[in-house]
């Protein structure tokens, strides 16, 4: 049996080439034409006949590195890949899952059907918003999670009188995912979103009087949902020790000042984007190149993925 082709977009080169050299394999040759109008056009190396990860994360600016997934999916179908995987550690759109109000479209499935039809044969992500993606692909999507990745750095961190904290419903049973590996108990802030920026925090369930707490989600993009849930913890007595833990760093429009200015006494994020660093806050990367490598090594060779797909 031959090697498993890694090919990395521009969204992330690094990652992708730490997936080729754990995995002991040469990546494949792949140059991305930008003409002045912003159109792309990819070329890649000889690929024919063979098993092709194509690892493009769909992180800020997401539309454009979308598009340039596509257009790799496309070019690897047309080189006469044998099978092709799109390994997208972070998936854009994946919000969009549902419609919330009459006229709108569902992002997560219109992307889907694009990958599809431009020659997936099977996805790969990490910690995606929805755990409905899998539902709405007509092919396969292995679902992997940098939690236990996450949880394993703060197991020497977290006090033993530490609350992890769910900062919104939609992030509790990660939370609880969270707890149950470092073995404390749980809290959840409950928010209303004013706008795709702002957002107001409400009450909490939970007991933090006097004890750090230890906020977790899926990703943070502007920052609103960790500075509601932070004045929510410190109004009802939470110890002014907190520590943010992210799979998606995506850090986008006032995220990195907005974080600067809490009480953070650790961030800590996984690579799945490239991670932009936040001035004035202790900060910490776990790559999940690994996590991929892995997944990729037993997909080549036909085996499960259990113990590495995300619970929930």
């Amino acid at each position: 049996m031959t090697n498993p082709r890694i090919l990395s977009g521009t969204a992330h080169p690094a990652l992708g080439d730490a997936v080729s050299e754990a995995l002991g394999t040469e990546p494949v040759e792949c140059e991305v034409e930008r003409f002045p109008d912003g159109e792309l056009r990819p070329a890649v190396g000889h690929v024919r006949g063979e098993d092709v990860y194509v690892v493009q994360p769909t992180g800020p600016g997401v539309n454009e590195h979308l598009v340039e997934l596509l257009l790799l999916l496309d070019a690897c179908r047309r080189a006469g890949a044998r099978r092709i995987t799109a390994v997208v550690p972070y998936f854009g759109y994946a919000r969009q899952d549902r419609r919330t109000r009459s006229g709108q479209s569902v992002g997560a499935r219109v992307a889907l059907d694009a990958l599809t039809a431009a020659g997936a044969d099977r996805l790969v992500v990490i910690d995606p918003h929805t755990p409905a993606l899998e539902a709405m692909s007509s092919v396969p999507v292995e679902t992997l999670s940098a939690v236990p990745l996450l949880a394993d750095t703060l197991t020497g961190h977290a006090p033993e009188t530490a609350v992890v904290v769910s900062p919104d419903l939609g992030a509790v049973k990660l939370a609880e995912h969270y707890g149950a590996l470092l073995g404390r108990p749980v809290a959840v802030v409950r928010k209303t979103r004013l706008s795709g920026s702002d957002v107001q925090a409400e009450e909490l369930i939970g007991d933090v009087t006097g004890r750090p707490a230890m906020i977790v989600d899926d990703m943070i993009s502007t920052g609103g949902t960790v500075e509601a849930a932070v004045q929510v913890l410190l109004a009802h007595g939470a110890a002014p020790d907190i520590t943010v833990a992210t799979t998606h760093p995506l850090f986008v429009d006032r995220a990195p000042d907005r974080l600067a200015r809490l009480p953070i006494n650790l961030l800590l994020v996984a690579d799945t984007v490239p991670p932009a660093h936040v001035r004035t806050l202790p900060y910490r990367v776990r790559t999940v190149a690994p996590l991929i490598a892995e997944a990729v090594a037993l997909l080549h060779g036909g085996e499960p993925l259990d113990t590495l797909l995300m619970r929930g």
